[in-house]
């Protein structure tokens, strides 16, 4: 996952000013007490901070936030993460966690978002036929939805057969051409296509190059009434999931080969000892359990696996920071993928590295 969706949170947790409230639950959409089983989860995380003494505009600002985005589809999770009562990420989870996660911590969490949230920053759905299309954007930070329609009547007797036809090419012209408009205006990730066969096949047709490049045909969906979301909202997921698995499989295979040319590294003194040097392009994350790190009192990028090599960097210990929150907001603060492993990885201390360049003071 790229890194740049998390660079706000950088700045904010450079040095000490916390905390920072991050959650993560079930937001599934997918039966008819959906509403009331939301309610319920909502009270519970309320009754968790409380017991935590947070402050109740910041249950407030996380509560208001979940409420004012639009419900998922389906099965989905979500994560919110606030600092004071500022909410500096919302993102639906393509899988929802097992089971409720709070922090109350002086850096953010961000694992369970590299592990389940939608790896594009922002992408648009589109659904197409031959008299017009409606385009949604979806993102973290914007929403919105707009209609591209042309004359009403495609359908026409044969006798006009001509026409119709003629009319249809321009519909999905200007379809193409508004799409586009809006595809370079947002910086869109993926565009996803629904609807009528031909419909679908004629608009990538007529997109250039650079967005029918991002385009991706969805068997359901459409504009007809009646469509089915859910269904729209899985194949969505799958295509995310594919290519998940395709990035961590691309970073495994770099990861093993990496080690025989001084590419790659693993555990927790040489990963954090990299990350401080900059040179990692991808920070493998894995189970770091309960390991910390100790950073310098105002200066997270100077960060050791111990107390002992902070001090020996002229540095001042004074922060003991868990590891799984602290490594992925340095790999960010540099600008370096982050991938959580699934069983094709297992690195020494629950963390590895792909490295830009090989680091001779490493290892």
């Amino acid at each position: 996952m790229h890194s740049e969706r998390f660079r706000s949170l950088v700045d904010g947790a450079s040095a000490p000013s916390g905390p920072f409230v991050s959650v993560y639950f079930d937001d599934s959409h997918d039966t008819a007490d959906a509403a009331a089983q939301l309610d319920a989860r909502l009270r519970d995380i309320r009754k968790h901070l409380e017991e935590q003494a947070v402050d109740a505009g910041v249950i407030e600002a996380i509560d208001a936030a979940v409420r004012a985005k639009h419900p998922p589809v389906g099965r989905s999770g979500r994560g919110v993460i606030a600092q004071g009562t500022r909410i500096v990420l919302d993102q639906h989870l393509a899988v929802p966690p097992v089971s409720t996660v709070i922090r109350v911590s002086e850096l953010p969490y961000i694992v369970p978002v590299v592990e389940h949230g939608i790896p594009h920053t922002s992408y648009l759905l589109v659904a197409v036929d031959h008299t017009g299309a409606d385009i949604s954007l979806h993102d973290g930070r914007r929403s919105g939805s707009e209609t591209v329609d042309g004359p009403a009547d495609t359908a026409g007797h044969s006798g006009f057969r001509g026409r119709v036809e003629e009319a249809a090419r321009k519909n999905i012209r200007e379809v193409a051409e508004h799409l586009t408009k809006i595809s370079d205006e947002t910086g869109a990730d993926i565009v996803f296509v629904t609807g009528e066969v031909s419909a679908r096949a004629e608009l990538v047709a007529e997109l250039p190059e650079r967005v029918a490049a991002k385009a991706v045909q969805l068997q359901g969906g459409g504009r007809t009434a009646g469509t089915d979301e859910a269904e729209v909202a899985h194949e969505i997921a799958e295509v995310f999931a594919t290519r998940r698995a395709a990035v961590i499989e691309d970073a495994a295979e770099r990861f093993n080969a990496g080690h025989g040319a001084g590419l790659a590294v693993e555990g927790l003194a040489d990963v954090t000892a990299a990350l401080r040097d900059g040179s990692v392009d991808t920070l493998i994350i894995g189970d770091l359990g309960e390991a910390t790190v100790v950073a310098d009192h105002e200066q997270l990028l100077l960060t050791g696996a111990d107390a002992d090599t902070v001090s020996a960097l002229g540095g001042s210990p004074d922060r003991v920071l868990p590891a799984d929150e602290a490594l992925p907001l340095l790999a960010v603060a540099i600008g370096a993928a982050l991938v959580r492993t699934d069983e094709r990885l297992s690195p020494a201390d629950g963390i590895g590295a792909v490295l830009r360049y090989a680091d001779p003071n490493i290892g």
